[in-house]
């Protein structure tokens, strides 16, 4: 039966936090529902969480384990200490563990029965015991993570073999003669099929299996941000390793080079997945990048586009001819934006070829083409070949040089749409770059349509942001952003801003404690017209663009965000930081 804390209940009947005739009601209630007295009293709306743990830690005298501000990593072997069973009766749980010393999160120090559990763990393992006090939010996303992804691989790891009803997740195992045979009923083949289908649950971009010293790393990368979700015992890399390889079809044997593959799996859709093997000191670190249909499957509303720059693309769709070029840096989700349009013109009356490095999603009724440097195969030498395919739309996944943007150019001059990426820091800066790659002035007004910049900002938790005023310094900055837009925009916004949405310290499980989930992009559009081709056929100047721009209403990345932000998507955190970043890009440029 769950032990009432009656010291903590004194407390708070004499703070006036809880009715002391409502005692014995509440008393009931958490050992009926074996629930912890101040998780009663926080799901009845009497106390907050932070409260309560406040108050705990000043009766106790114990410190605070906060899980998201120690980054603290899921520990595989911390569920081998304390069974889910045990956590559960005794409501203890461990979170971190040095060679003699375990660190376990407590949520009620005044059950004598616990606290005998703990000392006899203890003197079982031969470790010496630091109790915390723990929130029941932390103590809630521990024990997820503890009976999910690391107590699967717990099991996996205790088998002798996976049978077919052993997991749900079956992998597209290339034949690659026995030694596949040989491990494709192996224990570490059920922990590379977990990681790759919790990976793919929690929507992330990225798996990172790390070699470390004495321990594998396992972190996700999900929505833009590395977080680690797994450590594993070091023994287990080698076969891990090659169980990935074999999968991607890699040189097992090759260890002191790089490579790259590729390997599918079959959840309720397929699911690519692209390889990378890098040597380092503690052994080969691999990377996965997750190439999900749905996640490449979005429309441009939901990409962020919206107003006059949904209106401008959907428009410049419809030409015949010129070219849509996207710029950004790495990771601002241009290859996203570029399959969403690529979309709109599939049709059986449209040919699309496209010339990617890598192919990133694989689209139906597309003809894909993977550039191969290495033998010649070039964006400049493909975009050749492509140009007697007889193609409508051509898609080049990124004009690296002199050769390709002439060729880009020349394509859009002789009636074909051409969709590409191009490194500048702003849509402004798209004309000076292709002026510097070698084209002609008077080729750019009649082959340019858009010049799309985007970056991208993680949206904030739904279920858990928090509704308040700005301050000053963020009221300013919010009110200068409104006052310098365009008024088309102007007439839907506040005149002074009034409230903003924050994310939540904690989080809630919606969002696994961090605060945001999933990602939109910011963009700015911007359209060739008789007046930017004046400009460009003149003493051309970044700063006769921007006054063209403005003059077409275009509004900047950084106002499309504080849209966003003044909408509650995202964060004026999210967006200063980012807007930071810009500013360090632009230096580059300037160098």
């Amino acid at each position: 039966m769950i032990k009432i804390p009656q010291v903590l209940i004194q407390e708070l009947v004499k703070r006036n936090l809880v009715p002391e005739e409502k005692v014995e009601e509440y008393t009931k209630q958490a050992q009926d529902e074996n629930k912890d007295f101040g998780r009663i009293l926080v799901e009845q709306g009497l106390v907050s969480e932070e409260d309560i743990l406040k108050i705990k830690e000043e009766v106790y005298r114990l410190p605070v384990f906060d899980l998201i501000k120690s980054k603290t990593e899921i520990n595989l072997e911390l569920s081998n200490l304390i069974s889910e069973d045990i956590i559960n009766f005794y409501h203890i749980i461990p979170f971190a563990k040095t060679d003699s010393v375990l660190r376990v999160g407590i949520l009620n120090p005044e059950d004598i029965n616990a606290l005998e559990a703990l000392k006899f763990i203890g003197e079982d393992k031969g470790l010496e015991l630091e109790r915390f006090l723990i929130s029941y939010k932390d103590f809630d996303r521990l024990l997820q993570s503890y009976s999910s992804i690391t107590s699967e691989v717990g099991e996996a790891l205790e088998v002798k073999s996976a049978g077919d009803d052993a997991s749900k997740l079956k992998l597209e195992i290339p034949k690659t003669g026995s030694l596949d045979q040989i491990t494709a009923d192996s224990p570490v083949t059920r922990v590379v099929a977990i990681m790759v289908k919790h990976a793919v649950e929690n929507k992330a971009s990225d798996i990172h299996i790390e070699p470390l010293e004495n321990t594998i790393r396992v972190r996700f990368r999900i929505d833009g941000v590395l977080q680690s979700t797994l450590s594993l015992p070091k023994n287990l890399l080698s076969a891990i390793v090659t169980r990935i390889k074999i999968l991607s079809e890699m040189k097992i044997d090759e260890t002191r080079l790089p490579q790259d593959g590729r390997f599918s799996t079959y959840l309720d859709r397929k699911i690519d997945f692209r390889v990378s093997s890098l040597p380092t000191r503690h052994g080969e670190k691999i990377v996965m990048r997750i190439l999900d249909p749905l996640v490449g499957n979005i429309d441009l509303p939901d990409l962020g586009l919206f107003g006059r720059s949904l209106d401008l693309v959907l428009k410049n769709i419809e030409k015949p001819f010129g070219q849509i070029l996207i710029t950004g840096p790495t990771g601002s989700g241009k290859s996203t934006t570029l399959y969403s349009i690529l979309r709109k013109y599939n049709n059986e009356g449209i040919n699309i070829i496209t010339l990617e490095d890598p192919i990133e999603y694989f689209l139906e009724g597309i003809n894909q083409s993977q550039v191969h440097e290495e033998i010649g195969y070039t964006f400049a030498n493909g975009l050749r070949h492509i140009l007697r395919q007889d193609p409508d739309v051509i898609m080049v996944g990124e004009i690296r040089d002199r050769e390709t943007a002439g060729l880009a150019t020349n394509s859009a001059l002789t009636g074909h749409v051409v969709l590409s990426t191009l490194h500048t820091n702003d849509s402004v800066g798209v004309i000076p770059r292709l002026i510097d790659m070698g084209v002609e002035k008077y080729l750019i007004a009649p082959t340019l349509n858009l010049a799309i910049a985007q970056r991208l900002l993680r949206k904030l938790c739904k279920k858990c942001k928090i509704k308040t005023k700005p301050n000053a310094a963020e009221k300013k900055i919010l009110d200068q952003a409104i006052k310098n837009m365009p008024t088309a925009y102007r007439k839907d916004l506040p005149s002074e801003t009034e409230f903003i949405y924050k994310p939540s310290e904690k989080g809630c499980g919606e969002c696994n404690g961090k605060a945001y989930k999933g990602r939109i992009a910011i963009f700015e559009v911007l359209e060739m017209t008789d007046e930017l081709e004046q400009i460009i056929l003149g003493q051309i100047s970044e700063a006769k663009i921007r006054a063209e721009a403005a003059r077409q209403n275009m509004i900047s990345m950084f106002q499309d965000g504080v849209i966003k932000v003044l909408k509650g998507i995202t964060s004026l955190e999210e967006l200063l930081e980012t807007a930071q970043e810009q500013e360090v890009e632009e230096e580059k440029f300037k160098v």
